[in-house]
């Protein structure tokens, strides 16, 4: 892949966050170094480069640092226009609404699901799976709107909320292995059920999405540090 100048990207591997961000540089076609992060011990370079929130990912272009994983794609959209697919809808209209359920997602689904990890008891578990499948379902509507009966959100090929939706995938999966908890559901959103099969089969998401059961690896660590009361974030 092609990039311009000097570009970082500071990561976790089996953090959504950044992971939308790997595939977002995978679409552009644009290269970079990628410097792993220790959640426990974070390293002169993060804290320096994200001082506000000191997490990732961070991308650092030419020195200077974006913050932000959705920031992050966005930014990559317009710096890199030239290169690769266009991420974010060239419709202003199209592209407030991706917006909208982009920021859906990290609002509400995110949350959900990680709560289901780190819930206490098993009613504390039962009501945040129960706020993710609220989640998916208005996700399920938001698909049939915006994909007008094409394959993905973006339409044809994978988009901005494709990403930000996607980038979620191995987690859910892990959770699922977890807890038992299924968030797609072919007879409740089967419209979604169809698209994370065709997302986890695009050549992007076989590069750059890790498996599940790292994710899960990556959980029980946080569950044996810190109890059952732990965050993937």
């Amino acid at each position: 892949m092609a990039g311009e100048g000097d570009i970082k990207l500071l990561g976790m591997v089996v953090s959504p966050f950044v992971v939308r961000v790997r595939m977002a540089l995978h679409m552009k076609g644009v290269s970079y170094e990628y410097i792993e992060q220790d959640l426990f011990n974070k390293s002169e370079l993060l804290l320096r480069s994200n001082p506000v929130n000191k997490k990732v990912p961070v991308l650092i272009h030419g020195g200077k640092p974006i913050c932000e994983s959705l920031v992050i794609v966005q930014y990559a959209d317009e710096v890199w226009s030239g290169k690769g697919a266009s991420i974010l809808p060239a419709d202003p209209h199209e592209r407030a609404v991706a917006r909208f359920w982009a920021a859906y997602v990290d609002d509400k689904l995110f949350p959900a699901y990680i709560g289901i990890m780190k819930a206490a008891t098993e009613e504390a578990r039962a009501e945040k799976a129960k706020e993710a499948l609220v989640g998916l379902a208005n996700l399920e509507e938001a698909f049939a709107q915006c994909s007008k009966g094409k394959p993905f959100f973006a339409g044809d090929s994978v988009g901005y909320l494709d990403l930000a939706v996607g980038c979620n995938l191995f987690w859910l999966e892990a959770i699922r292995k977890m807890f038992g908890v299924t968030f797609f559901d072919v007879g409740k959103t089967p419209l979604l059920a169809a698209w994370a099969e065709r997302f986890a089969g695009t050549e992007m998401a076989r590069e750059v999405v890790p498996d599940a059961d790292s994710a899960v690896v990556f959980a029980k660590k946080l569950q044996a540090r810190f109890g059952s009361n732990t965050s993937a974030k």
